[in-house]
């Protein structure tokens, strides 16, 4: 008898024997087919090995949504290594954090970061360096180049039956409170996620539903939980894929046209982006794109379907690999009036995934989309553990369910929608107001592209609500337009009278997460 274990090399290669000559692009410097990355994830291991790396070491990734990151996707957890996708968006102090806090014993990092490194140096644990580059770069931080280590590479690396609970890749949370903290995931666990993700795009019958066909390309940093997983299922599926390096609005829309995408993945601050970066009156007619990281508003998906793209929710988090939930469509929702209110709720636990959404006292919360309690889930792909962080780990896993911090409502069909984190939350004279609801309803005033809410500090009643709006600065607007709209929604019993915010501000800009989620924090610190 073969023990078989679940390993990240089974993905891959059933993705090349399928589709040898699918092609990979990368932007519109390189395209090159399954095959050749293949080879090249073998050079890239003999490389990684002729530089000492061994199992249990971990390589440090540094780069925009590329090709090369692809590569690394597979050879560094294939060999044994542990691959620490480093959230680029993070400030310089918390960078060094994680990567002093991981251990890293090897940086692999592109030339629009090299500057960053050089000015952390000193800082930093690891001391050993390679670049990445697209046409001529110089530095001083290291003669170790990606693409000449590849060049003197051997072309066949024997990848070692490895134990399938073996670590394979760690990243760091991006939360709004204290440092940023350690996730990991096995081998097992991201092949079981991989065949998460098919069963919940590929199967079921919904506006977004992809196929073997269609052309990839990710719009969530491939940093950020393995681009929530979506290049390995697309690999083991033989896509063609195309990734747009650094995102920016005419190169998306570039690669879109040319390549025929057809399927992508974003929080609603990119969706917004590309949206409005459309000229008027201009479609794209097919594009289908799951929508995560943040509530995605009515407004937003209405206006990007009238653009022709199709959108659906999903759920997860950096601890949870991250697929929990989808927002499919079950059958008895398919003649449904409006699909669109379900497309945009946080959705249904995909096959695997047990979710529950509790009270004080382990309490379940009723299906009546108004009792709210935090979601707290089992799935065999959740982190076990904080990296080195033992008492967090604890209120992580307190009661054997991982907890979220998220509120939600259950509706009858069993879709969850939440609406709001623990700590945002509205908390106004014992009552609690969702500031996700808040945010929907005002997104879906023609003249709104964004909307924050926030509570702030009230003396009588604790707090209040206030909404933060960024508007169409082609479209006159004020304070009143805004109440008056929120109004309807009273009358409507969308909301009630006592949601209403106090008080309503115009701002520029809205501020943003390194993973482009509304930073509430730092509002609250603004406006209160």
């Amino acid at each position: 008898m073969y023990n078989f274990q679940l390993l990240i090399k089974h993905i891959l290669e059933h993705g090349v024997r399928w589709a040898p000559e699918q092609e990979i692009v990368y932007r519109d410097l390189l395209r090159y087919t399954y095959k050749d990355m293949y080879e090249r994830v073998h050079r890239l291991a003999n490389a990684l090995k002729d530089l000492g790396i061994k199992k249990g070491d971990k390589v440090a990734v540094l780069d925009w949504d590329s090709h090369r990151y692809l590569e690394c996707y597979f050879a560094i957890p294939m060999m044994g290594a542990i691959m620490h996708t480093v959230n680029v968006r993070l400030s310089p102090e918390d960078l060094v954090y994680t990567m002093n806090h991981a251990e890293d014993d090897l940086v692999l990092v592109y030339s629009d970061f090299v500057p960053l490194i050089e000015s952390v140096r000193d800082k930093l644990s690891v001391d050993r360096f390679v670049l990445l580059k697209d046409g001529d770069y110089k530095t001083d931080l290291t003669d170790l180049e990606y693409e000449e280590l590849l060049g003197q590479a051997d072309s066949h690396y024997d990848f070692p039956d490895l134990d399938e609970n073996t670590v394979a890749t760690m990243s760091y949370t991006t939360g709004t409170t204290g440092r940023p903290k350690g996730v990991f995931f096995t081998h097992r666990q991201i092949v079981l996620h991989t065949f998460g993700l098919i069963t919940a795009f590929t199967s079921y019958d919904t506006p977004t539903r992809i196929g073997s066909s269609d052309v990839y390309m990710p719009l969530t940093p491939m940093f950020h939980v393995h681009a929530w997983g979506v290049p390995y299922m697309t690999t083991m599926l033989g896509n063609k894929q195309v990734y747009p390096g650094r995102y920016e609005p005419q190169m998306i829309l570039k690669l879109v046209l040319e390549e025929k995408v057809t399927f992508s993945h974003c929080v609603p601050t990119i969706l917004n982006m590309i949206v409005t970066a459309m000229p008027e009156g201009f479609k794209l007619p097919g594009w289908k794109m799951v929508i995560g990281g943040s509530k995605l508003n009515k407004g937003l998906a209405q206006r990007a379907i009238e653009k022709g793209i199709n959108v659906m929710a999903g759920y997860g988090m950096s601890e949870t690999c991250p697929l929990l939930t989808a927002a499919n469509l079950k059958p008895e929702l398919k003649d449904v009036e409006d699909e669109v209110d379900y497309l945009i709720k946080t959705g249904f636990p995909v096959p695997l995934v047990y979710v529950r959404v509790i009270k004080d006292g382990w309490i379940d919360v009723k299906p009546d989309e108004k009792e709210m309690g935090e979601i707290v889930v089992r799935a065999p792909w959740l982190t076990q553990a904080y990296y080195k962080d033992e008492e967090k780990t604890k209120e992580l896993w307190e009661g054997g369910w991982l907890h979220t911090g998220d509120i939600a409502v259950v509706d009858k069909y069993g879709y969850l929608t939440i609406v709001d984190r623990v700590k945002d939350v509205i908390k106004s004279g014992g009552e609690w107001i969702s500031s996700l609801t808040l945010e929907n309803l005002a997104s879906l005033h023609p003249a709104v592209l964004e909307a924050a809410a926030i509570g702030i500090p009230d003396e009588k009643w604790g707090e209040r609500p206030m909404l933060i709006l960024k508007v169409d600065d082609k479209t006159k607007i004020s304070e009143d337009d805004i109440r008056k709209h929120m109004e309807k929604f009273v009358e409507e019993g969308k909301i009630t009278k006592w949601a209403l915010p106090d008080k309503i501000v115009f701002v520029e800009e809205i501020p943003k997460t390194s993973v482009g989620k509304i930073n509430k924090r730092v509002l609250k610190e603004m406006f209160s």
